[in-house]
């Protein structure tokens, strides 16, 4: 199971899981359901991706990366894991 994230062309992020990344991307950047997020957003641009073993750890994964803030999905973009306590401080201190 692949957990993706795409960078929309409004500058937003869109993650989700997949079995099969390049065929979801595809389906996505062909704009293959008018009512999804990407649609309206496209062209997309693949800027991070995890593998996994397990479904399960997959929905886990995407459900926590949904709920970080910009700049905790840009830290794992940029393959910086170990700011990511950092961040999560920072943010609640403001």
């Amino acid at each position: 199971m692949y957990e993706p994230i795409l960078l929309c062309s409004d500058n937003s992020y869109y993650t989700g899981v997949t079995n099969d990344l390049e065929r979801r991307l595809a389906e996505h950047e062909n704009g293959i359901n008018p009512n999804s997020y990407t649609h309206t957003r496209r062209p997309l641009k693949l800027v991070f991706h995890e593998m996994f073993p397990d479904i399960n750890q997959a929905i886990a994964f995407e459900k926590q990366v949904k709920g970080w803030t910009r700049a905790k999905k840009e830290a794992i973009i940029k393959g910086d894991w170990e700011s990511l306590p950092r961040i999560a401080k920072e943010k609640k201190h403001r």
